[in-house]
């Protein structure tokens, strides 16, 4: 029953500043029970914020984690714990999200700013003059092993990157590139073998 000239609100900022004191203290009970108390909305503010599952339960177990280890630190003048709380939570998401929006722009200008890989097939044709010998090289391709041919095809008369072939085929990355590696390999040890001596 409340008390007269009491509120139900500050009567929940005593037993949480209370809860704060004795997690200082060390009190796993109590620091089970805040979390019990705010866990749940501290969650909801991380996931509205950061927009992804793991990242939120992150943010909160990272929050309540500070919380355990500096309780102490907890000043009730500039305001009452869930509020306390709920900011560092809002804090902590939102450098969260401003860590994750400078990784983007770094991986975007790192992309941008990449030096094209030299177009392996072009290096064979130029290096065995096949511009107008297609007939050999079409023979030479029909050689290769069907998975090596695929590739090979999506690359050059598809016009995709390795990593659109990747993503086509549902291929590592790696496993396109060593495709497309042994392939170049064998069409030059076959261009150079049927070249006319």
């Amino acid at each position: 029953m409340e008390r007269p000239g009491v509120s139900v609100h500050s009567l929940d900022e005593a037993r949480d500043a209370d809860l704060l004191r004795r997690i200082a203290r060390g009190d796993e009970e109590s620091f089970r029970a805040l979390y019990r108390r705010y866990g749940a909305a501290a969650y909801g503010l991380a996931r509205r914020v950061v927009r992804q599952e793991f990242l939120a339960e992150e943010i909160v177990q990272e929050t309540f984690l500070a919380l355990w280890r500096g309780a102490g630190a907890y000043d009730a003048s500039r305001g009452s714990v869930r509020t306390w709380l709920l900011s560092s939570i809002h804090h902590r998401a939102v450098d969260s999200v401003r860590r994750e929006e400078a990784h983007t722009r770094r991986a975007q200008r790192a992309h941008r700013d990449a030096v094209p890989e030299a177009d392996v097939a072009e290096v064979v044709a130029d290096a065995l003059d096949l511009e107008d010998d297609s007939a050999r090289l079409g023979g030479a391709l029909g050689g290769l092993p069907p998975e090596q041919r695929h590739v090979v095809d999506l690359m050059y008369y598809g016009g995709l990157t390795q990593a659109q072939v990747a993503e086509r085929l549902a291929l590592p990355l790696g496993t396109v590139k060593s495709r497309c590696l042994l392939a170049m390999r064998r069409l030059r040890s076959a261009l150079t073998r049927e070249e006319p001596t």
